[in-house]
């Protein structure tokens, strides 16, 4: 099987599946996104949702979080991961956008990542969920998925593997693509235990080939 067929066979696979495939976090602006994001590095989104109504209420925009201390920000989001980090980020990045960018939230990943607490694939995920920009963020499902299924060589770093999937996708998907390979990877391809019975793409992914050739193999020279 060629690259190119394997692409076009996870597309058509899951248009079917997932048409509609979106963010599973809550927002309602560039901003909460923003701050939901970055709360949501190494956190569950049913987390980072349980925790946002309370915060977004407090600081509905970058100006009333900017006024914020870190430790009253602490306060909102202290049951996530890494609470005393992530309070740090955004107090800071709050300022930097009052400071910089007249309180709202840039639409260049140049300029996302110069926020504090913004690294490129936040800076992606946003850039594709509010503006749709044709990028594509690379976080630990799609890295895994992607490298399961053969859409990524084996080896690939992270941005290794984003620039196979920029490169493969066609531009236009490169948004929804991402949704796709996420909830794929949250839901079916799990790093434990794979649902592969579950999965439609067995014919196409690399190592669930690999894997029944093995057990092939093992059941000739039992």
């Amino acid at each position: 099987m060629t690259k190119k067929e394997r692409y076009q066979g996870c597309i058509e696979y899951f248009q079917k599946v997932m048409p509609e495939a979106k963010s599973e976090l809550n927002f309602s602006n560039p901003f909460e996104l923003l701050v939901a994001v970055i709360l949501s590095a190494q956190c569950t989104d049913k987390r980072v949702n349980l925790t946002t109504p309370a915060l977004f209420k407090a600081y509905p925009s970058a100006r009333e979080m900017s006024l914020a201390t870190q430790e009253e920000i602490y306060q909102y989001i202290k049951s996530i991961s890494y609470p005393h980090n992530k309070s740090k980020h955004l107090c800071e990045m709050s300022k930097k956008l009052c400071e910089c960018f007249n309180a709202e939230v840039p639409s260049s990943i140049e300029s996302l990542m110069e926020l504090p607490g913004v690294g490129r694939k936040t800076a992606n995920v946003v850039g594709a969920v509010i503006w749709n920009k044709q990028v594509m963020p690379v976080d630990t499902h799609v890295f895994r998925v992607a490298k399961r299924i053969g859409l990524a060589p084996k080896r690939a770093t992270i941005r290794g593997v984003e620039t196979e999937l920029e490169k493969n996708f066609p531009k236009e998907m490169l948004p929804i693509a991402h949704h796709w390979l996420i909830l794929h990877g949250r839901y079916i391809c799990t790093a434990r235990n794979a649902k592969c019975t579950k999965c439609g793409l067995e014919l196409l992914c690399k190592e669930y080939s690999s894997r029944q050739k093995k057990s092939s193999e093992e059941e000739v020279k039992a």
